[in-house]
C-alpha cells in the first residue's frame, strides 16, 4: 500500500549526502589546494623579500637562497595543483556516477516510484546533467576554502607591511561576496528553470523519434515537429536568459576584483611614496594585488556554482523523493508455479478471473484491445497491486507480497512493442550472455533467416531501436529474447502481428514445443497461436466469457469465429 512515512529527500539533503560520502577526498583536496593557493600567494611575497634583501646587502648567498626558495614555491604550486585536482575530480566523477545510477534505478522502476509530470527523457537529463552538476559541490567546497586561504595569507602579509592594506583586502572581499551572493540567487532560479525546459525538450524529441514512423504514416510529422520547435524555442530563450545572468555575474565579479586589486596597488604606491613602506614591500603589495585576482575570481564564482548544484539537486529530489506506490514484499514465488488472476478490476477489466496451471500453455483471445492492454499492465506489474482491486498470485504468492525483482525473475511479460537496442543480434537476444537456450530461441522465433542473411550471423550489428531491421524482424528478435530468458512463467502479448501467416504458423508450433512443461500465457487473436494452446479463454467486456479449445470454439461460437478467423 502507499505510504506517507517515507522521509522526503530535498536538494539540500542530497548535497549533504554527497559531501558526507566524500569527506576524506575533500579534506585531502582542501589541504592540497590550500597549499597550492598559499604557495601561489607566497610567490609575490618572496619576490618582495628578494628585492628587499638584494637592495640591503647585495649578497650572492642571499640571492641564491631566494632563488632556491622560488624553486621550492614553484614546485609546490605544480605538485599540489596536480594531485589536489586529481583527488577532487576522481571524487567528483565517482559521486556523479553514484547519483546517475540511483536516478536511473528509480526511472527504471516505474512500479516502485510515482514521478508525476516527468517523462523518461526528463529523467535521462536529470540522471546525466543534473547528477554531474550536483557532484560539482565536491570540488566547489575545497576550492572555496583554498581561495579563502589565499585571501587570508595575502591579507596577513599585507597587514605586516601596513595594517591598512590588510584591512582593505578583507573589507573589499566581504563587500564583493555580499554583492555576488545576491546575484547568485537569480542564477539559481534561472538555471533550475532552464534545466526543466531543456529536459522537457529532450523528452519531446525522444517521443518524436520513437513515433516517427507512424507520424509519417498519417502525416502528423509536421505538427509534431512544430510542437518540438516550440518546446525547444522556450528552452533556447531560457538558456539565453541564463547566459545573460551569468555574463552579468562574471562581468561584475571581474570588475569588482579589478577595482580591489587596483585599490591595493594604488594604496601601496601612496604608502611607499610617503615612506611608510619599503620598496620591497611595495613590490610585494603590487604582486599580491595581481596574484590575488585568481583566488578572488574563484572565490567570487563559488556562490554561483553552489546555487547551480543546489538547483540540480532539487531536480534530482523530484525523482529520488517520489513516494513509493507500493512497498515490495519480502516473499519469493515457488519455482515452476501457476498463475492465478482472481477478481481483478482495473481499467476495462471487470472482476477478471482465471488460472493457468503450472506447465500449461493457455491463450487468451481478447475481443477488446484495451482489455488486453490492461491485463498486460497488471501482469507486468506496471500497475501495482494497490492500483487495482482483486489479487494476482504467482507460484501461490500474491504479487503484493513479492518484490518487483522476484516477480520479473519468475515471470516475463513480453509486450508487442518491446524495445530493440543498439548492439548486435546476440546482445539483444541474450543481454547478460548467460542464456542456455539461445540457439533454440533463435530457431523457435524463426529468426534463423535473419541470422543466415548476414555474414556476421548473431554478431550482426543492430542500430538503435532496430532501425536497420524490418517490423517483422524486430518482432521476432523480441520474441527470441523472451524465449531465451527461459523463465518459469512467460506471458506473450501479440507476438506475431508483424509476420506472415506461414511464419506465424511455424512460430506457434515452435513456441508450444520449446515451452512444453513450462507455464505459458499468450494474449493474441492469432488463429495459429490459439490453435497451438492447450485451451483458449475468451476475454470480452473485461471478463472471461468462454473457455475451450480453439477448434471447439470455432465450431460452436459464431462470435469467436468472427473475432479470430482470418
Amino acid at each position: 500500500m502507499a505510504t506517507d512515512t517515507q522521509r522526503p529527500r530535498p536538494g539540500a539533503a542530497i548535497l549533504r549526502t554527497a559531501l558526507r560520502r566524500n569527506i576524506g577526498a575533500m579534506i585531502a583536496g582542501t589541504v592540497l589546494m590550500g597549499l597550492y593557493q598559499a604557495a601561489e600567494t607566497a610567490f609575490p611575497i618572496a619576490l618582495g623579500l628578494i628585492v628587499e634583501h638584494t637592495m640591503q646587502d647585495r649578497s650572492l648567498g642571499s640571492l641564491g637562497v631566494s632563488i632556491g626558495s622560488l624553486a621550492v614555491i614553484i614546485t609546490t604550486v605544480s605538485l599540489s595543483w596536480r594531485f589536489g585536482m586529481r583527488v577532487l575530480q576522481k571524487a567528483n566523477t565517482t559521486e556523479a556516477h553514484r547519483w546517475r545510477v540511483q536516478v536511473a534505478a528509480c526511472g527504471l522502476q516505474p512500479v516502485a516510484r510515482d514521478v508525476d509530470g516527468l517523462k523518461s527523457g526528463e529523467i535521462l537529463t536529470i540522471a546525466t546533467e543534473d547528477a554531474d552538476q550536483t557532484a560539482d559541490i565536491i570540488e566547489v567546497v575545497p576550492l572555496l576554502v583554498s581561495s579563502l586561504v589565499a585571501v587570508v595569507v595575502a591579507a596577513v602579509a599585507l597587514s605586516l607591511a601596513d595594517i591598512r592594506l590588510g584591512l582593505l583586502v578583507i573589507v573589499g572581499t566581504v563587500g564583493i561576496l555580499s554583492i555576488l551572493a545576491v546575484m547568485s540567487q537569480r542564477i539559481g532560479s534561472s538555471t533550475q528553470e532552464q534545466q526543466a525546459k531543456v529536459a522537457r525538450a529532450g523528452a519531446k524529441v525522444a517521443d518524436l523519434i520513437i513515433g516517427l514512423r507512424p507520424l509519417h504514416g498519417f502525416g502528423g510529422n509536421h505538427a509534431a515537429f512544430g510542437s518540438y520547435r516550440r518546446v525547444s524555442t522556450d528552452a533556447k530563450r531560457q538558456a539565453i536568459t541564463v547566459a545573460k545572468v551569468n555574463g552579468a555575474y562574471a562581468g561584475t565579479a571581474l570588475a569588482l576584483n579589478a577595482v580591489l586589486a587596483a585599490a591595493v596597488s594604488l594604496t601601496a604606491g601612496w604608502l611607499a611614496f610617503g615612506g611608510q613602506i619599503s620598496i620591497g614591500e611595495l613590490v610585494m603589495a603590487v604582486g599580491l594585488a595581481q596574484f590575488i585576482m585568481e583566488p578572488l575570481k574563484m572565490f567570487s564564482e563559488m556562490p554561483k556554482y553552489v546555487m547551480i548544484a543546489r538547483a540540480s539537486a532539487e531536480r534530482m529530489a523530484l525523482v529520488l523523493s517520489a513516494p513509493p506506490v507500493t512497498v515490495p514484499g519480502p516473499e519469493r514465488p515457488a519455482p515452476g508455479g501457476d498463475l492465478e488472476v482472481d477478481g481483478v478490476r482495473h481499467g476495462t477489466l471487470r472482476g477478471l478471473k482465471f488460472t493457468v496451471a503450472a506447465g500449461e500453455f493457455v491463450a487468451i483471445a481478447p475481443y477488446q484491445p484495451r482489455a488486453a492492454a490492461d491485463l498486460v499492465a497488471v501482469l507486468a506489474v506496471n500497475a501495482a497491486p494497490p492500483a487495482y482491486e482483486g489479487v494476482v498470485r504467482l507460484g501461490g504468492q500474491e504479487l503484493a507480497d513479492l518484490s518487483v525483482e522476484a516477480v520479473r525473475e519468475h515471470m516475463l511479460v513480453n509486450p508487442y512493442d518491446a524495445e530493440i537496442f543498439g548492439g548486435t543480434l546476440r546482445t539483444n537476444i541474450d543481454p547478460s550472455g548467460s542464456s542456455r537456450t539461445l540457439p533454440e530461441a533463435v530457431e523457435a522465433s524463426m529468426l534463423t533467416d535473419v541470422v543466415a542473411l548476414h555474414r556476421d550471423g548473431l554478431d550482426y550489428a543492430v542500430r538503435d531501436r532496430g532501425a536497420n531491421l524490418s517490423g517483422g524482424q524486430r518482432q521476432r528478435l523480441s520474441l527470441a529474447r523472451a524465449l531465451a530468458a527461459d523463465t518459469d512463467v512467460l506471458v506473450l502479448y501479440n507476438p506475431t502481428t508483424a509476420v506472415d501467416a506461414v511464419t506465424e504458423q511455424l512460430i506457434a508450433r515452435n513456441i508450444a514445443k520449446l515451452r512444453r512443461g513450462r507455464t505459458t500465457l499468450v494474449i493474441t487473436s492469432s488463429p495459429a497461436l490459439l490453435d497451438a494452446a492447450d485451451r483458449v479463454l475468451v476475454l470480452d467486456e473485461g471478463v472471461i466469457t468462454a473457455e475451450d479449445t480453439h477448434r471447439n470454439l470455432l465450431a460452436g461460437d459464431e462470435e469467436y469465429c468472427l473475432a479470430v478467423a482470418r
